[in-house]
């Protein structure tokens, strides 16, 4: 690559020498200023539309499907969402140069000299924008493969913080080499994770049937099943004096030590109250010299604990994720991944209640996930997918999230006839389905329409989206913090029932493009005030390091 020092001054090339001096010695550098720009990059401001045909469920939604630049929607999430997700899972385009990642509108081949310097770019942006949006106990997976893994790794570790990597699982997608490998047979991808901060506690996996049921009661024992333990521990008589001593076979009277080289688990203290609570166990007959204790599944923390290999008989390979949407959707042929492994991390995570995050959504299987998990453990876990139509100049019409993802979902939820002709029970729920539309900055104050800011106002304040309703003349909502109230036109009618609605409630906040009159009109302190659209811009606008060309 030709440079032009032979024209910078002298004064330009110091600087440009300390600048360099100034960077990280260690770390991920790419091509920042040679590359294309990303044109996905932008500072409009973002709306979404609802588009109530696409929707599914006839109630309020919780559950969201945004099509759009996953780089828009990521920028309007940030201004409803931020610090609200616990869990993010994607899948992004493994830049194998197989037409599987499009940068500008077009596809990113072998050949590109800047083919990784575009994927880091085009990720960054990204993952940036998802780091905002994580609660301080949240986690992220990412799967990939080695064309980009060694270089996602370093920069999660940037993005993130390298003490937040949690771990980088191996998962085996394959159970058998596949007919046209050349030099080593591929069986597995990594999925990498990484920590908000170090308040995420992972939990423990499910019981599976197989630990479950080394748990028995052979002598009834009102406290339920336990599982015997070993008594002893790995020290020597020298090491733990204290806990060389002997203990009495309380059938056979005799007196009994451990072993030099292993020593009892508890002190002589706590030995007595297990003698007295009736948790050691000296076999069925009572006269075995070695005693166990009992270990009740009703006091234990029940689970597995998470490991880094994730075998596909645990988890699931791509076999069984391309079988599970055939029978969706048997026109399609392409893998995604199986909703078995999304479930694994997403117990891993942990809490029934999360808001689970999926940026590159492909064909759905988070959202699947999340409906098979809700039923399975009572959960109320909620998702928002996003993902982008994936058109090009070649395929135009094309919408993979409208034909693929959404018509995914909406069988899941619904119920559908599978490929033998059989009716499958849905599995109940819904989903909103919204647009990303861009308003340019300088017209958002003329060009935001009443339902894009009831949609946002809804979303900012966790409640789940009802329909805008023009033919009211002001929109309410309940909050936890109290009442939301949003006024398109302020009038000496509505200002009455505004006023009443507030008394009713107690405290509310009211949105309106007249707020400073309003607040003239209206003088009950239980109420706050907020000028629209202005209240959104500025929310959009903060922390907008990511779309003014931050450097890492």
């Amino acid at each position: 690559m030709a440079d032009n020092y032979d024209d910078y001054t002298k004064d330009q090339l110091v600087r440009l020498l300390r600048e360099r001096d100034r960077r990280p010695r260690f770390g991920l550098v790419w091509e920042r200023d040679e590359i294309d720009h990303d044109l996905s990059i932008n500072n409009d401001f973002v709306a979404l539309d609802w588009d109530v045909d696409l929707s599914c469920g006839e109630n309020a939604q919780d559950n969201l499907i945004i099509e759009g630049d996953n780089f828009d929607a990521l920028r309007y999430l940030r201004m409803t969402h931020a610090g609200r997700v616990k869990c993010i899972y994607i899948d992004p385009p493994y830049n194998t140069g197989n037409r599987d990642f499009i940068y500008n509108d077009r596809f990113i081949d072998k050949d590109d000299a800047y083919r990784h310097s575009k994927w880091l770019e085009f990720m960054y942006r990204r993952l940036e924008l998802s780091k905002e949006l994580l609660t301080e106990d949240g986690v992220i997976f990412v799967s990939i493969d080695d064309n980009e893994g060694a270089h996602l790794r370093l920069l999660m570790d940037h993005v993130f913080g390298e003490s937040n990597h949690l771990c980088t699982f191996a998962w085996e997608k394959r159970y058998s080499p596949p007919p046209d490998t050349k030099d080593i047979g591929y069986l597995h991808e990594s999925v990498l994770a990484y920590r908000a901060s170090p308040a995420f506690v992972r939990q423990l996996l499910p019981m599976t049937s197989e630990q479950s049921d080394r748990y028995k009661n052979p002598d009834k024992d009102r406290r339920g099943v336990w599982k015997a333990m070993d008594y002893t521990c790995r020290y020597t008589a020298d090491e733990r004096p204290n806990l060389y001593y002997p203990i009495s076979q309380p059938n056979t009277g005799e007196e009994i030590w451990p072993k030099r080289t292993r020593v009892w688990g508890m002190s002589r203290e706590v030995h007595e109250r297990n003698v007295a609570e009736g948790r050691i166990w000296w076999g069925v007959k009572g006269t075995n010299s070695v005693p166990a204790l009992k270990n009740f599944m009703s006091e234990i923390q029940q689970g597995m604990m998470p490991v880094s290999l994730l075998k596909h008989d645990m988890v699931g390979h791509t076999d069984e994720a391309a079988k599970e949407l055939r029978e969706l959707l048997p026109e399609l042929k392409f893998t995604p991944k199986p909703t078995r492994l999304i479930r694994h991390l997403l117990n891993i995570a942990g809490d029934k209640n999360a808001l689970v995050l999926d940026f590159f959504a492909g064909s759905g299987t988070t959202a699947h996930a999340v409906l098979n998990l809700n039923k399975e453990d009572g959960g109320k876990r909620r998702f928002i997918l996003v993902s982008s139509t994936e058109a090009t100049a070649e395929a135009p019409d094309k919408n993979l999230c409208r034909d693929v993802c959404a018509e995914r979902v909406r069988r899941v939820i619904s119920g559908y006839t599978n490929k033998k002709g059989l009716s499958v029970d849905g599995l109940g729920g819904g989903f909103a389905y919204l647009r990303c539309r861009r308003i340019p900055a300088a017209t958002v104050f003329r060009s935001i329409q009443h339902d894009q800011v009831w949609t946002a106002l809804q979303l900012i304040h966790d409640v789940a989206l009802t329909p805008y309703q023009a033919k009211l003349p002001m929109q309410t909502t309940e909050s936890k913090r109290g009442l939301v109230i949003y006024l398109p036109k302020l009038t000496d009618a509505v200002l009455d029932t505004v006023e009443s609605a507030i008394h009713s409630a107690g405290q509310a906040v009211v949105y309106s493009w007249q707020p400073a009159l309003l607040a003239q009109r209206l003088t009950d302190p239980r109420a706050a005030f907020e000028p629209i659209p202005a209240f959104l811009v500025n929310r959009f606008g903060a922390r907008s390091s990511s779309t003014t060309g931050g450097r890492p």
